[in-house]
């Protein structure tokens, strides 16, 4: 049951919070979209996977789907994982994702290709505990019980922070549970910590209490990712269409480190964030984003996530993350470490 005093807005579908972090199989719903429109005109028509609050919101408030030479049908998925799954069907030409569900969709030999990526503040990548809790620095983990979804970024980011103390999985007692089971857990005193990303990290500093024991700054990497199916880059029009689409995306997100202020109450709006939360959301990591190449280095980082989830035995084998990526696009966009944008303190 959840606890009653919390918020109706705090504990919003996994439709938008699932959107860029989610790992295997159970961090989203089903495995199917649904529709949500065609925008654009023309000959070529460009099938887009998304998620609520997403991309589509971001170039619709941006003006980048006003004028467009191709069509583009939009299908809306519950997470990143079930959105490759389209991907790898064909269902689906090209979806944006987090760091994690590429990872797990090349354990299982999914046909999918990395084309582009974004670069983003890691500050909403968080482990959270209570304003009253006696920690005050990762090593006093060592003992306690820690809310985290299963695969996820923000698994992988409290990996690297007990590893960044000394500590290991062994030191820690994990309760793998899906967010809102997590809030409501983190919020009841279950759990002594919840490592979560944001939105979620502004809306529990906000409305449940938190406070930051650390972030994922200096030990995760900030990428995201568009992801495409090998079939559609093998089209010549459709690659074409790729390449236009990655542009508008890029400066979609000009657009929105621009205007923090609008881009905000669009967000919160198709969401249902309170627009306080989402405006912190957007400041702290939302807004920072800048599009960068797949290169050698996110490859790198990439690969570090890989060995990492093999070793802990979340997916089956450990394998060549670069042999999953197409370079193509990389030419017009800056390098992967390329320093996320910043407005200033949150919240």
């Amino acid at each position: 049951m959840r606890p009653r005093h919390l918020t109706p807005a705090l504990l919003l579908p996994l439709t938008l919070v699932l959107a860029g972090c989610g790992g295997g199989p159970r961090a989203g719903g089903t495995s199917g979209g649904t529709g949500s429109g065609t925008d654009g005109k023309g000959s070529v028509t460009l099938n887009v996977g998304d998620q609520k609050g997403g991309w589509e919101a971001v170039l619709r408030a941006a003006g980048e789907l006003d004028h467009l030479p191709y069509k583009i049908k939009w299908s809306t998925f519950t997470s990143g994982p079930p959105l490759l799954e389209a991907v790898n069907a064909g269902a689906v030409d090209v979806g944006g994702v987090g760091n994690t569900p590429p990872v797990f969709a090349a354990a299982a030999h999914s046909k999918i290709k990395v084309i582009a990526g974004t670069h983003s503040s890691a500050h909403g990548e968080a482990v959270l505990v209570k304003k009253g809790s006696p920690l005050k620095r990762p090593a006093d983990l060592k003992g306690r019980s820690i809310a985290v979804a299963q695969g996820s970024s923000a698994n992988y980011q409290l990996v690297a922070a007990l590893k960044k103390a000394g500590l290991s999985t062994k030191d820690v007692t994990l309760n793998y549970l899906q967010p809102a089971d997590a809030l409501a857990a983190f919020s009841r005193g279950k759990v002594d910590a919840w490592a979560v990303w944001d939105p979620y990290t502004s809306q529990a500093l906000d409305q449940a209490d938190a406070r930051v024991l650390t972030t994922g700054q200096g030990t995760v990497n900030g990428l995201s990712f568009q992801v495409a199916a090998p079939a559609a880059l093998a089209d010549k029009k459709k690659s074409a269409v790729l390449k236009d689409y990655v542009d508008r995306l890029r400066r979609a997100q000009n657009w929105v480190f621009k205007h923090p202020d609008a881009w905000a109450t669009a967000w919160a709006k198709e969401t249902g964030l309170p627009r306080k939360v989402a405006l912190d959301a957007v400041k702290r990591t939302r807004g920072t984003a800048v599009s960068v190449a797949v290169d050698k280095a996110a490859i790198a980082s990439e690969q570090k996530i890989v060995d990492t989830f093999a070793s802990l035995k979340l997916i089956p084998r450990s394998f060549d993350f670069g042999s999953f990526v197409d370079p193509r696009f990389n030419g017009d966009l800056p390098p992967s470490s390329t320093a996320p944008r910043t407005y200033g303190k949150a919240g």
